[in-house]
């Protein structure tokens, strides 16, 4: 993959980062009001890994970087906003695995 196809990976992704940022804080009435900070964190982590992804580039090994950065906004914003939304817990399995792909992301800078 061409390494400068991340920029459209992050293009993408900020848009419906930004979406649903806008979505949770305007429109998501949980319930439970907790639910509403599970989403702020989703929407959180989104964005900020969103942005990171522009780096990805110029790494030495961009798809590695980019990848787990990708897997990680998907299986853990991805698993958080589907918490949210359902208003479930048993939904977060995923979440985890999210979070580890975002610290192999950041540990592949170093080699």
């Amino acid at each position: 993959m061409d390494a400068y196809m991340w920029h459209k990976v992050a293009a993408l992704s900020g848009v419906a980062a930004l979406g649903l940022g806008t979505y949770g804080a305007h429109v998501f009435k949980p319930q439970n009001p907790a639910y509403k900070e599970v989403w702020h964190t989703a929407s959180l982590y989104h964005l900020v890994h969103t942005a990171a992804l522009l780096a990805a580039p110029i790494t030495k090994n961009p798809n590695v970087f980019g990848g787990l950065l990708t897997t990680g906004i998907l299986a853990f914003s991805g698993t958080c906003y589907t918490v949210a939304l359902l208003e479930d817990r048993k939904y977060a399995t995923l979440a985890p695995f999210g979070g580890f792909a975002f610290i192999a992301a950041w540990s592949s800078l170093l080699f």
